[in-house]
């Protein structure tokens, strides 16, 4: 179990120069998930992420890796690119033999998953923090503490069997060690560098109202959306006048394609009470200047009919004025 993540830092996280004075993701974390069907058919998912953001992948297929940005290797070469991958594609031929050999030892059955994360944070005045845990089915089975192995209580007999296993291999350890705590700081801060101009953009969100499906007899549901905003820190809240709304409730932060984020957040009013509300969004890159949307009653049919037919109607009387002048002009002898 304890190869699952070190083997993955091994190959996502190069060596680097330091440079301080970052403001952004602060960590780096690496996950592998494994999924093992029958004796026969087992997959395995690789994945590299600064913070909620994914800068590594791993194709299986082809036996690559996959970097989603041209600054995600941070100073690795392209032979060093090439040696990883070799790497890593004997490792999971590797993992997959080992964990196969074992179902039985370890009290497995068929279908089953395997979680790793491991990875490192930087914390303020530059100390660093550590981190490697693993999981079968979603399920908390070990970790590691001062480079020892901690049984999780969800992992029963499991879980301290394999920590006894692992505990063994004194080698193993010792490299974990140096990958956590050496080259995943050295790799972070070199990525955090190389990425600064993206990580560090600001891209302004945008709003509008919504209603949403009615809540019961006489009720409203007011919806305030706001997309395309970087970074993710955001603050949105329904308002009545200077008053924040608690009954507000926000969805969770949507990632989009390009890496910005989308939000929503909904209040369930009687029908009667939404006139004075309105939307605030507050953002880094709006520099002081909050988005304020107020609701407005919505405009009925008849309304919107009249607001086309109104100018038709003025098209048509000055049409009709034009020809009668010029008629009278024609009928001057």
């Amino acid at each position: 179990m304890l190869l699952l993540p070190f083997q993955l830092l091994t190959i996502l996280l190069p060596g680097a120069d330091s440079e301080d004075g970052f403001q952004g993701p602060s960590s780096y974390h690496v996950i592998q998930i494994s999924s093992f069907v029958n004796s026969t058919w087992a997959k395995n998912e690789g994945s590299g992420w600064l913070d909620d953001l994914q800068i590594h992948g791993w194709d299986s297929d082809s036996g690559t890796a996959i970097f989603l940005k041209p600054w995600s290797k941070g100073n690795l070469s392209d032979e060093e690119v090439t040696e990883v991958e070799e790497l890593f594609r004997v490792y999971l031929f590797g993992f997959i033999q080992e964990i196969q050999a074992r179902i039985n030892e370890f009290q497995l059955e068929y279908p089953f998953e395997i979680q790793g994360i491991a990875g490192c944070k930087l914390l303020p005045g530059g100390s660093v923090t550590s981190f490697l845990s693993g999981g079968v089915g979603g399920l908390d089975f070990l970790s590691f503490d001062n480079n020892t192995c901690v049984p999780s209580p969800e992992g029963g007999s499991r879980a301290q069997q394999a920590c006894t296993l692992i505990m063994e291999y004194q080698g193993i350890i010792d490299t974990g060690t140096k990958l956590l705590y050496e080259t995943c700081p050295r790799y972070l801060l070199s990525v955090l560098n190389a990425g600064k101009a993206e990580l560090q953009r600001q891209a302004k969100p945008k709003a509008w109202l919504s209603s949403g499906p009615s809540p019961g007899p006489g009720r409203l549901l007011l919806v305030c959306h706001v997309s395309g905003f970087y970074p993710k820190p955001v603050w949105v809240m329904w308002m009545r006048g200077e008053q924040e709304q608690p009954g507000t409730q926000h969805s969770d932060l949507l990632p989009s394609a390009d890496w910005t984020w989308y939000l929503r957040a909904t209040l369930d009013v009687a029908s009667g009470e939404a006139a004075g509300l309105s939307c605030q969004v507050k953002h880094s890159s709006l520099e002081g200047r909050d988005i304020v949307l107020h609701w407005g009653p919505p405009i009925s049919i008849a309304l919107i009919c009249l607001a086309i037919l109104v100018p038709s109607i003025i098209l048509l009387l000055c049409v009709a004025l034009w020809h009668i002048k010029r008629r009278s002009y024609q009928d001057i002898p």
